[in-house]
């Protein structure tokens, strides 16, 4: 017969998995998985010296030892989607459960219904979030107001037809050639209709909602962090979505034969009001993609007003080229961030990454998806320009992935340490109240 032991500890296993799973699948980077499984694992007196985490971007494994057995378990991650509310109210419950007593059957029920919970927003409201976001982005490229609707209207539709293929289990991948394509092709007619002084921009920001900016910070800290495996695993991800992008969006632009229309000038002269209104709807419609708690979207907006604003201050007075400002712009949200995680009691991710989407390049991209197309008839100096804008594009993206990432990492020792003494100040405080319950049952 197996032993009792053997059984209860397989179920502290499959439960410190369970965790790790949730986390990995909806989009946590590494080391918050790591540390989210050892607070399970302690909360099941389970610590450090007992236990071996392994995590890979589809796999993660532990090996468990107690009481003279070991055990080793392996749980596959099946899907990655981006779910901030669940990440949050995992991250929550490892601490609940310690300093309320949980039993394992309690944390295991709690855990579930977090999974069971439904999304915060219906599907036409991520979908209407969704096309906002990108008629702000437009705006903040500097489109008139006719134009940022048809850009939210071109986003609406491709972020409709991506859902569509998902839901119709296509290749993740393909459909986002797919909604690319659409969202492309649609704001591509677009610029046929009236009332309209900036017909071409529409084309920059239709797609902007695939843009994979979650997997690529997390493959930055990742790697940053030590987790070499799952980081380079996650950025091959992040540049397959990026290839799957630019292929729709490139097919487009071939297939109708659409002019070169990248002269358009990258930096706009508008008032700082309508960069506030445009970050705040920017953020906030992208907040709604995530999942991020509705409390929370009116502080995301503003987080991305603080990330909009600081990029052009920087330029428009510092004289600063893009990447510098738009690093500027996401580091500033980092650092805040850092303190206001105590404020609202959520992980730095769901406050920082959807104020941080609003900084993404536009035209430096298509700059550089022109001169691809016809990169046999360029000439010295196009090629040049080509190789400029593909690097400006780059250390844009690269500035916004450096600029979220580096407080965080920088100042993790400091909150591992907090959380060091928390930890053991809630296991020793549930060890005195379980002690006290047992004299008391004594007598």
């Amino acid at each position: 017969m197996i032993d009792k032991k053997y059984i209860e500890l397989n179920a502290k296993a499959q439960l410190i998995l369970r965790v790790g799973q949730l986390l990995m699948e909806n989009s946590a980077d590494t080391n918050r998985i790591v540390r989210s499984m050892k607070r399970t694992a302690a909360f099941a007196n389970i610590f450090d010296e007992q236990i071996q985490i392994h995590i890979t971007y589809t796999t993660i494994m532990i090996t468990v030892s107690e009481n003279n057995y070991h055990l080793t378990k392996l749980q596959k991650c099946q899907q990655h989607n981006v779910d901030m509310h669940v990440i949050s109210e995992v991250s929550k419950l490892t601490w609940e459960a310690i300093e309320k007593d949980f039993s394992l059957e309690q944390f295991r029920y709690q855990l579930e219904q977090i999974v069971k919970k439904k999304n915060k927003y219906t599907s036409f409201i991520i979908n209407l979030g969704a096309a906002l976001a990108c008629g702000g982005v437009g705006k903040m490229f500097g489109c008139d107001l006719v134009a940022a609707l048809y850009t939210a209207f071109a986003a609406f539709i491709g972020f409709f037809v991506r859902k569509v293929c998902v839901k119709s289990k296509i290749n993740p991948y393909v459909a986002i050639q797919i909604s690319s394509f659409v969202a492309t092709t649609v704001a591509y007619f677009m610029h046929f209709l009236p009332f309209s002084s900036t017909p071409w921009y529409p084309m920059l920001a239709c797609a902007i909602f695939i843009v994979p900016g979650v997997p690529m910070i997390n493959a930055l800290e990742d790697m940053l962090d030590g987790y070499i495996t799952a980081g380079m695993t996650r950025a091959m991800n992040t540049l397959l979505m990026v290839g799957a992008m630019t292929f729709g969006i490139l097919f487009a632009i071939k297939i109708f034969n659409v002019t070169d229309f990248t002269h358009i000038e990258m930096i706009s002269h508008q008032s700082y009001i309508i960069y506030v209104f445009s970050a705040f709807i920017a953020s906030a419609g992208f907040s709604t993609m995530f999942d991020v708690p509705p409390r929370l979207l009116l502080i995301v907006g503003i987080g991305g007003i603080i990330c909009v604003c600081v990029r052009t201050v920087s330029m428009d007075l510092l004289g600063v080229g893009m990447p510098i400002g738009t690093f500027l712009g996401a580091l500033a949200i980092s650092i805040i961030a850092l303190k206001a995680v105590h404020w609202f009691h959520v992980p730095t991710h769901v406050l920082v990454i959807p104020s941080a989407i609003a900084l993404m390049p536009g035209i430096f991209m298509y700059r550089l998806l022109f001169n691809i197309i016809d990169i046999d008839a360029l000439n010295a100096s196009e090629l040049l320009s080509a190789v400029q804008s593909g690097v400006n594009a780059t250390l844009v993206i690269l500035a916004i992935t450096v600029g979220v990432a580096l407080p965080n990492i920088v100042a993790r020792k400091y909150f591992d340490t907090l959380n060091c003494k928390r930890l053991r100040h809630a296991l020793s405080e549930r060890k005195y109240r379980q002690r006290t319950l047992h004299q008391l049952q004594q007598k």
